[in-house]
């Protein structure tokens, strides 16, 4: 199958259901006849710059990107808040745990701020290391992260 193809199949079904995770994805692809591995539909959800949107019944599910400063920025808090179970600062790095499967989609929403605290990413199954040049700067995302994680009672 053409990548072409199968993200055409992905926005459509995006726009057309409220799909709230990779596996729903996967699930609804299959329907439609097309077989892709989870390594290829987080890739393809990078690439078009899918992320997850709160619905009015309070339920994420995935949207394509809008290109606004402002929203960008509100869109990775919130995404902060649904995706990270935590946060450890060492020096200039900081160990961002998330969710199983959310590693990747959170980490290219940070490398495509392009924040100047943060010099790049590292995203795995459910961890990123985010690089700063200094501690200071590290430090900032850290309060940043803290500050929009889900309270934790």
């Amino acid at each position: 199958m053409k990548k072409e193809i199968r993200q055409a199949a992905i926005e459509q079904l995006i726009s057309q259901e409220e799909i709230a995770n990779q596996e729903e994805l996967m699930i609804a692809l299959e329907k439609q006849g097309i077989k892709a591995t989870q390594a290829t539909i987080s890739r393809d959800i990078r690439e078009l710059r899918i992320v997850k949107e709160q619905s009015s019944n309070g339920k994420q599910h995935y949207v394509i990107f809008k290109e606004d400063p402002v929203s960008e920025k509100q869109q990775l808090y919130a995404n902060i808040n649904e995706m990270v179970t935590g946060i450890t600062q060492i020096q200039f790095l900081n160990v961002v745990k998330t969710l199983p499967h959310n590693a990747n989609v959170l980490s290219a929403i940070i490398d495509d701020l392009d924040l100047s605290q943060i010099v790049g990413t590292l995203a795995g199954y459910d961890t990123i290391v985010i690089f700063s040049q200094t501690t200071e700067q590290a430090a900032k995302i850290n309060q940043i992260f803290k500050e929009h994680l889900q309270s934790q009672d």
